[in-house]
């Protein structure tokens, strides 16, 4: 969407600062020992402690009221069963509804103790998305977010995962545009004053490639290999973008 009122901005800080709360909010609780499912529990109750829903539960049914990816799986992964255990890299991925407004954050916590790799990937996706951050203004190509995270990720000597990529959100999940993290040399149409997106680098130590799961949710690396995602919901402006998920947004 693109914001028209202060009205319309607003009501999107109240979802983002939700979104942000929440992450925050499990990130805290995330211990060695618990489940996939008992995380999302806590994450269902920051929401509705804040009078908003899960947006993946709203639009798509889908079976969590977060996502949580572990290791290789890179989006979308299933609250479940599974023990979460030290060394694996959980990533937690937040989309809220609040008032008819959607915002959408995630991040990638390292669980001690982990490689070095796991951890420069971890630290690569986080300065990939801050990279994004600095050329996202009005005016820009859409195609210089994807520049500039592919080539932070390349330094690293590590890989985007073409198929998984941003995009336009606030009144439902993915709207337009889409937001590749790879230069995509067609994509020159202007960012715009007041479009809200969000900017995701979806990183892996492997090769790229994806499969999806059984379940028809979780989407995983092909080749095993590690991956690492953060993400936050941010309005265009003619400066720096307006930054909607953080917790004190």
């Amino acid at each position: 969407m693109t914001i028209v009122s202060a009205e319309e901005l607003e009501a999107l800080r109240a979802v983002g600062r939700v979104v942000g709360l929440t992450l925050q909010g499990m990130k805290d609780a995330l211990r060695p020992g618990m489940t996939t499912a008992e995380l999302d529990a806590i994450g269902a109750e920051l929401l509705a402690s804040q009078g908003a829903h899960s947006a993946p539960r709203q639009v798509y049914d889908f079976p969590g009221d977060t996502c949580i990816s572990i290791n290789d799986e890179t989006v979308h992964g299933v609250p479940d069963g599974r023990v979460i255990q030290p060394g694996d890299l959980v990533t937690l991925d937040v989309t809220a509804e609040l008032g008819g407004y959607i915002a959408d954050a995630a991040i990638t916590v390292p669980l001690p103790p982990v490689s070095k790799v796991a951890r420069r990937l971890c630290r690569c996706a986080a300065s990939a998305l801050a990279r994004a951050l600095q050329v996202a203004r009005a005016g820009r190509p859409i195609n210089h977010i994807g520049r500039a995270v592919e080539a932070e990720v390349r330094r690293w000597g590590f890989a985007v995962i073409p198929p998984l990529s941003g995009h336009g959100l606030g009144r439902t999940i993915h709207e337009e545009p889409t937001i590749p993290n790879f230069y995509h040399r067609r994509l020159t149409q202007p960012l715009e004053a007041g479009l809200v997106i969000a900017i995701e680098p979806i990183i892996t130590a492997g090769r790229g490639k994806v499969v999806t799961d059984t379940d028809g949710w979780t989407i995983r690396t092909a080749d095993g290999a590690l991956s690492a995602h953060f993400e936050h919901t941010v309005v265009i402006t003619e400066g720096p973008p307006i930054v909607l998920t953080k917790p004190e947004a």
